[in-house]
């Protein structure tokens, strides 16, 4: 466990952009601050705080500070009377890009079923795991090959509903800003032809199809143990049974949309492997269409993995018929989108569950030429509305994000990334210079301006997380956690033990414990990371 009292000058503890805004926050009662040059010790700027902010949310009062002016690259600190210097950071042009490489790599030691060999993982090498086929659930008969993919959190199941969310981001990331993706990682497949990115994302795709039933074209809904195994075990000493949980409607939606996207980015560097991706995305899209009713997945007995269940699909399926159109061209898919944005469900949402801003995008991306203009204009509209919401939002906060005290959840820290890359995305339509600010500003708290002065990603930052909840960095013999891994962040539902005993009583920003036990704060996944490589390679452009 790491529990460490906030310096109170809080900052981005990796750094700033050069030409962007640059802000740190004062905890104490002076509004003065200064900054030094780390290498020289030469005074380089002072400045008074705007303030005081009363902040609700992490039950504290803060000074804003700005220090746009300084624009020369180095290693710079602040100080403030009566507190501890900050930490150390950058100003340089590009300051997130050793991080969005971080990032993205991350998804290299989420990898199953592989040999996690050391000229590529370093320390944190491991033997291949989950290599046996699986059995279909109740039908025990039944064995499938499931080898491969990502597993999906600190746990050892691979989830389709999840793995799909994590490979848009990362595709989206890719056809937005290519620039940003350009550098090796490196990996066993790089080979300075098609980019890291997609040879990352293939390792994802393929596990895929394995969960496709060709003969119905549905997707299993997951793949994993009967249960949870140990905290403290290894991903190759995790042995259970591995079974193929029933074809669900959200699984096979997902399936079908990020096929169809798959499809279009891989085209340019591998035409076979992209019609392959097209193919099963017809077929997972006729599974749809000859189950228009399908119920929502439960867990069915004796399954207490993860459940990722979804009380309706009509988002999902949006998503589907709009990647399909984007990629075909076919007016039938069109016509569906059509009809299913007739329905009432979120069309702004980038989550697990809320899936509908991902078909929004798809649809608005493709620009107005083949679109509906009144289903155009609309979900534009919807789009604009909910970035200019997220403003005001933050424009309240102390700690300059668009978060209000609800948000701070399982995982509050995808809600955090999801909408700094939802208003990247909306600046793709409406070009606004406060969206880009914003989406920054979330990356800094996430990187140390934040209450508890922590940098929420494993190996960066001088007070990152060092006990997440993640199997591997729990239970191999390196002292340091797997690196670049996103930490859920603070929860005040405190759903786990841990979280209770530690941090009740606290305010909802300020829930939050580093510690191998607690699942419902300091856990990772493979969708957490995504959207912070797509806001991380939105700054690196």
């Amino acid at each position: 466990m790491s529990k460490v009292k906030s310096r109170g000058i809080l900052v981005n503890q990796i750094g700033y952009a050069a030409h962007h805004v640059k802000g740190l926050l004062l905890t104490g009662t002076e509004p003065t601050f200064h900054i030094y040059n780390e290498m020289t010790e030469e005074l380089v700027y002072s400045g008074e705080a705007e303030g005081p902010v009363q902040d609700d949310d992490s039950g504290s009062v803060v000074f804003q500070g700005d220090f746009t002016e300084l624009q020369t690259p180095g290693r710079y600190y602040a100080v403030a009377s009566g507190m501890e210097r900050s930490a150390s950071f950058i100003i340089e042009e590009k300051p997130y890009e050793e991080l969005q490489q971080g990032l993205l790599k991350a998804f290299y030691y989420f990898r199953c079923g592989t040999e996690l060999e050391e000229e590529f993982a370093g320390p944190w090498g491991h033997a291949a795991c989950h290599t046996e086929p699986g059995v279909i659930y109740d039908q025990a008969s039944q064995k499938l090959d499931g080898n491969g993919g990502w597993h999906d959190a600190g746990d050892y199941g691979k989830y389709v509903v999840p793995g799909a969310k994590a490979v848009a981001d990362l595709l989206l990331a890719f056809e937005l800003y290519p620039a940003a993706f350009t550098a090796a990682l490196p990996l066993p497949e790089s080979d300075r032809i098609m980019p890291d990115v997609l040879h990352e994302c293939k390792v994802e795709l393929e596990w895929l199809f394995k969960m496709q039933n060709q003969e119905s074209g549905g997707s299993y809904h997951k793949l994993t143990t009967r249960s949870f195994p140990d905290l403290h075990v290894m991903p190759e000493e995790d042995e259970g049974e591995l079974v193929f949980s029933p074809i669900s409607a959200t699984a096979t939606a997902c399936h079908t949309a990020v096929m169809a996207l798959a499809a279009r980015l891989y085209q340019p560097y591998d035409a076979t492997f992209a019609i392959e991706c097209l193919r099963s995305s017809l077929n997972s899209y006729r599974w749809l269409d000859n189950h228009p009713q399908a119920p929502g997945f439960t867990n069915p007995e004796g399954i207490t993995t993860g459940e990722y269940g979804d009380d309706q699909d009509v988002d999902e399926r949006f998503w589907a018929a709009a990647e399909l159109y984007r990629t075909t061209g076919d007016e039938m898919y069109h016509k569906q989108l059509r009809k299913l944005a007739e329905e009432e469900f979120s069309k702004t949402e980038l989550g697990w569950a809320d899936m509908g801003g991902y078909g929004t995008f798809s649809y608005l991306l493709n620009g107005e030429g083949g679109s509906d203009p009144q289903v155009y204009a609309l979900l534009k509209q919807q789009v604009l509305a909910e970035a200019d919401r997220l403003l005001k939002v933050a424009s309240h906060n102390g700690y300059q994000i668009a978060m209000e005290e609800q948000d701070y959840i399982w995982g509050s820290n995808m809600v955090l990334l999801n909408r700094a890359m939802f208003v990247l995305l909306a600046c793709e339509l409406e070009p606004d210079l406060r969206y880009i600010e914003l989406a920054d500003s979330h990356l800094h708290y996430l990187l140390g301006r934040n209450v508890l002065d922590v940098c929420y990603v494993t190996g960066f930052g001088d007070r990152p997380i060092l006990y997440p909840h993640h199997r591997p960095s729990a239970a191999d013999a390196v002292i340091e956690p797997v690196p670049g891994l996103v930490s859920g962040g603070p929860n005040r539902h405190l759903n786990d033990e841990c979280l209770k005993e530690q941090v009740s009583g606290q305010p909802a920003a300020a829930c939050f414990i580093d510690h191998e036990a607690s699942y419902a704060g300091n856990e990772v996944t493979i969708y957490w990371n995504s959207p912070a490589v797509f806001v991380t390679a939105g700054m690196n452009r």
